[in-house]
Formats: C-alpha cells, sequence, structure tokens
C-alpha cells in the first residue's frame, strides 16, 4: 500500500512525497552511534536519544519488576550523566580504536540481504516496518515504521529476546520519532547486544486504541572492520610516545630519583640509569608483544563468530535420488545464560507446511528454477527424487528454521546429468525460461503457460538498492481480465525468490515480508496475554496470508499480489514470482536492473 517515494535532502526529516514517484521511500538518517565497552555496574554505558541496553548491574531477581529490568538482550532503558565515567587518556584510546571496529553498516535465513522487512497489522493499524540489522553485534539496529493510516498517534519499540528467557517480558519500549513533515513515517533505533533469534517489539496507539505486533530479528556479525589508516597512524604514534615516556621516566628515576635539586648525576647512578633504560625497554616490548597477541587472539575469536551461509552437502545417484546434509555446528553464541544455536536437521521447525525449502538454480544461465520439498529421512539427512530436471551446473539454496525460531539458508552446488526423473507432485515446482543474460531488461509482462499474465506495476523510475519497496503484480487471465482462480500456495497468495546475477543475493519472500513464517508465529504468540487468540488474529492480518489456506483451503484470492522487499545492492536481478491458480502452481520471470 505504499507506493509513495520520499525524496530527502536532510535525511533526518523526511520531505513530503511528490505524487509523481511511486513504490519506494528513503531510510532515515545515518546514526552515528557510541560505544562504550568493558564496563561494569559501577560505570553505566553511555546513551543516546533513543537507545537501551542490558542492565548488567542486575544479576540476581527476586520480582517480577527485577525480572523485566534484566533479561532479554536490551532490557532496560535508563539515562546517566557522562560526569561519572573517568577514563585515563590510554583507556579513551582503546574505547576509541574499539569503537572504530565495532561500529557496523547495514549487511540470515537470506544470503546477503541483511535487512528485515515485514507487513502486518498491530491491532487495528497496518504497519510497514523495516529493520536495518547492524553488521556487528553489539551494534544499532535502525527501524523504520510507515503507517498506512493517519490515525496513529506513537509508536513504542523495544528489543528482546524471540525465544527462552527474556521472551515473556517486554522491557521499557523507546518512542519511534515521527516524521516531522510525514506524519505516517516513524524512525527509532535499538541496541541489539545478543547474538541469535530476537524480536523488536512494536506498539502502536491511535484512535482506535492499542495495537502490537512482532517483528522476528536474526541477529549476527556479518563482517569485521578494517581500522581507518588515519586512526592506524594516530595510534602507532600515540602508542611509540607512550612507550619512549615510560623508558625515559624508568631511567630517569634511577639516575635523579633521590638527588637535590640541581645536584649533578655521578657515574655510578648513570650506569644504573642505562640499566634501568634497558630492562623498562624490555619490559615494554614485552608488554606489546603480549598486547598484540591478546588483540590477535581477540580478533580471531570475533572472526570465528562472524556468519557466513552454511555449507549444504549434496549427493545425487544415478536414478536422480538426492540427499541432503548440513554441516553441523553452532551457528553463533550470544548470551551466556541460553545455549547457542546450532545447526542440526534433526530439529526444525515446520515453515509453510514444510520443515525445508530447497531451491535449485542453474548457473550461469538462471534459465532453469525449482522450488522443491525434501522429507527428512535417517542420519539427520533430507532427500528426494529429483524431477525431470535439465542438465548442468546448479546452485542451491536450502531454507530451514531451527526450533529458536532462527532461520537459516544453506547452499551448495551440484552438477546434475541427464536422466529421467519422476512428475512434479504437490507443492514442488519448476520452469525454465531463456537465459538472464539473452532477456529482455526490466519487461513488465510475463505470459504465463496458460495463456494469461503477470504484470509487475512498476514505477517508471529505476529501482534504487536500499530503499524499501511494495512489489506489486497483477494477475490476468488468457482474456487480459483479472484472475479469480487464484488459491492460496502454502497458505499464503504468492511467493517470491529474488536471486542476484551473480548468486551474492537469494531472498525467499512472502506478501507478509521477508521473516520465515515460523519464526514471525513464535513472535506473534507473546503479544498479549491471550496469546493464543493474538497469534491468530495477528497472523490473518498479514498481508497475503491465507490461515485457511494453511490447513489446506483452496478458497480462491484476490489478483493483486505484492511483496514488502528492498534490493540489498545494486546489479542485475531475476525475481521468480510463484501463485497457484486452479490447483496448478505457475511461475513468473522477471528481470531488474537496480542501481
Amino acid at each position: 500500500m505504499w507506493d509513495e517515494k520520499i525524496d530527502t535532502t536532510d535525511r533526518a526529516a523526511p520531505l513530503s512525497p511528490p505524487p509523481e514517484l511511486r513504490e519506494t521511500f528513503v531510510r532515515p538518517s545515518e546514526v552515528q552511534p557510541g560505544i562504550s565497552l568493558h564496563f561494569t555496574p559501577s560505570s553505566p554505558l553511555p546513551l543516546l536519544a533513543g537507545e537501551t541496553y542490558l542492565d548488567t548491574s542486575r544479576r540476581d531477581c527476586s520480582s517480577l519488576s527485577d525480572r523485566k529490568q534484566s533479561v532479554g538482550p536490551l532490557l532496560s532503558r535508563h539515562t546517566f550523566s557522562p560526569l561519572k565515567f573517568r577514563f585515563s587518556q590510554k583507556a579513551k584510546g582503546l574505547i576509541l580504536t574499539l569503537l572504530v571496529l565495532l561500529l557496523g553498516f547495514p549487511a540470515f535465513a537470506h544470503v546477503g540481504s541483511p535487512d528485515v522487512f515485514l507487513e502486518g497489522n498491530a491491532g487495528p493499524y497496518k504497519l510497514f516496518v523495516t529493520v536495518r540489522v547492524p553488521q556487528v553485534i553489539p551494534g544499532i539496529a535502525q527501524i523504520e515504521i510507515r503507517s498506512e493510516s493517519p490515525d496513529v498517534r506513537e509508536i513504542r519499540i523495544a528489543p528482546m529476546q524471540l525465544t527462552g528467557p527474556g521472551s515473556q517480558y517486554a522491557p521499557t519500549p523507546d518512542v519511534a520519532e515521527r516524521s516531522k513533515t510525514d506524519p505516517q513515517f516513524f524512525t527509532g533505533n535499538l541496541w541489539l547486544m545478543e547474538f541469535g533469534s530476537l524480536q523488536v517489539r512494536v506498539d502502536a496507539d491511535g484512535a482506535r486504541g492499542p495495537g502490537h505486533l512482532a517483528v522476528p530479528v536474526p541477529a549476527v556479525a556479518q563482517r569485521t572492520l578494517a581500522m581507518q589508516k588515519p586512526l592506524g597512524f594516530l595510534l602507532l604514534a600515540l602508542m611509540l610516545l607512550l612507550a619512549s615516556a615510560i623508558v625515559s621516566i624508568a631511567s630517569a628515576a634511577v639516575r635523579e630519583g633521590d638527588l637535590p635539586p640541581g645536584a649533578a648525576s655521578p657515574p655510578a647512578k648513570i650506569r644504573r640509569s642505562r640499566i634501568a633504560l634497558a630492562v623498562a625497554a624490555a619490559v615494554v616490548i614485552g608488554i606489546l608483544v603480549i598486547g598484540g597477541e591478546w588483540w590477535k587472539s581477540d580478533d580471531a575469536r570475533f572472526a570465528r563468530r562472524v556468519y557466513s551461509p552454511p555449507q549444504l552437502d549434496a549427493s545425487l545417484s544415478p536414478n536422480g535420488h538426492l540427499v541432503l546434509r548440513a554441516n553441523s555446528g553452532p551457528i553463533m553464541a550470544g548470551n551466556p545464560r541460553r545455549p547457542a544455536d546450532t545447526l542440526t536437521l534433526s530439529n526444525l521447525l515446520p515453515d509453510h507446511e514444510h520443515l525445508m525449502h530447497f531451491f535449485m538454480i542453474r548457473t550461469p544461465q538462471m534459465d532453469s528454477f525449482w522450488h522443491l520439498h525434501p522429507t527428512p529421512g535417517r542420519d539427520d539427512a533430507f532427500s528426494l527424487d529429483l524431477p525431470n530436471i535439465p542438465p548442468g551446473h546448479y546452485q542451491l539454496f536450502a531454507d530451514v528454521v531451527l526450533s529458536s525460531g532462527f532461520p537459516v539458508t544453506m547452499v551448495g552446488q551440484l552438477d546434475v546429468p541427464a536422466f529421467t526423473g519422476q512428475a512434479l507432485t504437490g507443492d514442488n515446482s519448476g520452469v525454465t525460461s531463456v537465459p538472464i543474460a539473452e532477456s529482455p531488461k526490466d519487461d513488465p509482462a510475463f505470459t504465463l503457460p496458460d495463456g494469461g499474465r503477470m504484470i509487475w506495476q512498476r514505477a517508471s523510475l529505476p529501482l534504487k538498492s536500499n530503499q524499501p519497496l511494495s512489489f506489486k503484480f497483477d494477475v490476468q487471465d488468457k482474456k487480459g481480465q483479472p484472475a479469480h482462480d487464484l488459491e492460496p500456495y502454502m497458505g499464503m497468495a504468492a511467493h517470491a525468490e529474488i536471486v542476484r546475477s551473480d548468486f551474492s543475493v537469494f531472498a525467499h519472500v512472502h506478501p507478509s515480508g521477508s521473516v520465515a513464517m515460523a519464526a514471525l508465529d513464535l513472535a506473534q504468540m507473546g503479544v498479549s496475554p491471550d496469546s493464543q487468540a493474538s497469534a491468530a488474529d495477528s497472523m490473518s492480518g498479514m498481508a497475503g496470508m491465507n490461515m485457511s489456506g494453511m490447513s489446506g483451503s483452496s478458497e480462491p484470492i484476490g489478483s493483486e499480489i505484492s511483496f514488502p522487499y528492498g534490493f540489498p545492492k545494486p546489479g542485475l536481478y531475476r525475481v521468480f514470482v510463484q501463485i497457484k491458480r486452479s490447483g496448478k502452481i505457475q511461475t513468473a520471470i522477471f528481470d531488474a536492473t537496480v542501481d
């Protein structure tokens, strides 16, 4: 429903949307946060306006109010005076270094697609929520919320765990800032202090009363950040200055420490001062060597926690029987109070009626696309008999949701020879088309197998990266009229897979957004005391979701479908849009150039 674009000259205050622009709106201003590490209960963390942090000073909680302040990734919001901090110059230099290393830029279940998009209902209010997840943890997530209706007075946001300790007790929320020029657009910033399955709780209040919405957020470190060269040179110079000062002070103390003012140093003291200089120099060098090794060890430890898509091992028999295994292991370790998420195919949540959504795309042409659903077997493996797939080299993507609600996309590759496969059954689907290098770029129409068409309602302006979009498609029958035979496909009006031509980006999205439905279900279960009814109401309000379809209903749905999403970086993309009409699965293909 959000088809306008806010063009800003002042990123902190978006301007009114020009009426001639459609489909996009821009992100709010970049925030340059401050980070203070290694703090103690007596040295609270300095806060920016509208931010929260974990109160580490509270370890034992004897009351419900205490529990609300101590559990979760970021469960307390306090304001402390910066005058309470007393740092030495050396400590300030270390904090500045860590600040540069830990600040992240926005970069999970998806591959190379960092941000979280969700379109859903917070009670009576329809919201489009974008969460810009930081690339490093701890880090600041930027929250953007657009309300479809103008009667929302206030929106509050808070981060918390998705499951386990801390998921039942919401912290004191922050008030999102309303744009002065666009009253339906709100922004805020939240600290994410832990790895793993988190959520952002959104509370909306307006003329029609309060409403609540929970947005699952997988929080992982995406990369390490290199130190800026000017800062490196500055720290090197300061280190040399400090080291030479320490050595000089030690030598001078031995040579002149007990002499009266103006007295000359005897030769014996001069000799002892030289020995002291050598000893001090050796000690300083030793400290620097030990510090350097500690730094390298700590850096290597953090680098091991940087998330990358797990590898998928695929083996194909001559008769087309495919067996899939994951390289099991820990995904991340964040809060020591709860176990780390571990990738294992024996403990998954069903997502859209299936434990795994498996995709095969022939490379480099991208002209053969298959969406399949392997079933679990023995030895922590999944398997299926492949349909008649054209031979070639295929890029593999496998979506699963861990029991904690953390979504994972595994990646792999497979060479497929010519063989006679099985017929497509159930929710399995596939399509072949012209190679992406030969297809007309940015063509908004695709002809479906039955003669109907799917039309991408695109604006005439070029697509831009890092902007939330509402992808809108119209489905027409072969007479050019709105199609009336659409049915829910695995509980949704449609599914879409968005893939960059170099396969560095893969996103499996739905009309409700980019979040996994299993994780969304977990998040919605806790938005009110009546969690069962709340979850059903919230899930049924998600865009394009048909709850009756989850149980096998074939109730027709509208001919217009939409997906909230934003391209993470420029490039050439192929978009596969899948629908179900009169019991048959159809896949439309669109190519898009993104600036």
